[in-house]
């Protein structure tokens, strides 16, 4: 009973370490803003280093996601068009959650390996690893969105800049005026990639 009440003892004692070392993992903002037709990301290696992964991985994402042309220059990439804060942001958070956090516990102490042609997260902290979901570049079976078309989206989370955000098959819909929770009716007005940009039409 002694040797299990004093195993239990240490455990206790970790774990407000463990809690500590979750709670240092805080992803900066990106710094963003625009210059002349291109959208500068001027903190990207600040936050790579922080992700722990590659640039060239993390880059390629984000064009991939954004669906535009970028190349890194020094420590901050840059790309083509215009894209606003919360859009840099969102993509940001789906490469943490697809590429860095474990799903099984929830640290960010990992790291990706290849097994055969599977890329794989592995966790350092609970040894726990999983498939990398590949990022669906699809042949278009599904109908294109289409700007002028209206579309019913629910509002998955709110932006920074108050805007709302939605999710329908590969695009990422933005919509001011909108709660969270909210299943709104918007027109799509501008599409760049897999973005898109809507105004409400409709809300419940």
């Amino acid at each position: 009973m002694k040797d299990y009440e004093a195993l239990l003892d240490r455990a206790l004692v970790q774990i407000p370490d463990i809690v500590t070392e979750k709670s240092r993992f805080v992803v900066p903002s990106p710094k963003t803003f625009s210059e002349g037709r291109t959208t500068i990301f001027d903190n990207f290696g600040d936050i790579a280093d922080v992700l722990n992964r590659d640039v060239d991985h993390f880059l390629k994402f984000l064009v991939q996601e954004l669906g535009t042309a970028g190349k890194i220059e020094g420590s901050r990439a840059v790309f083509q068009g215009k894209f606003p804060f919360d859009v840099i942001d969102s993509q940001i958070d789906d490469y943490v959650e697809e590429y860095v956090i474990c799903s099984e516990c929830g640290m960010p102490d990992t790291h990706l390996i290849k097994s055969g042609r599977i890329l794989m997260l592995k966790c350092d902290a609970c040894g726990g690893h999983r498939p990398v979901k590949k990022r669906r570049i699809r042949t278009e079976i599904k109908k294109e969105m289409q700007e002028g078309e209206v579309y019913e989206v629910r509002i998955d989370a709110i932006g920074s800049k108050g805007d709302g955000i939605a999710k329908m098959d590969k695009y990422t819909i933005f919509i001011p005026n909108v709660t969270k929770g909210s299943i709104v009716k918007a027109r799509i007005k501008k599409i760049s990639g897999t973005l898109a940009f809507a105004e409400l039409v409709e809300q419940d």
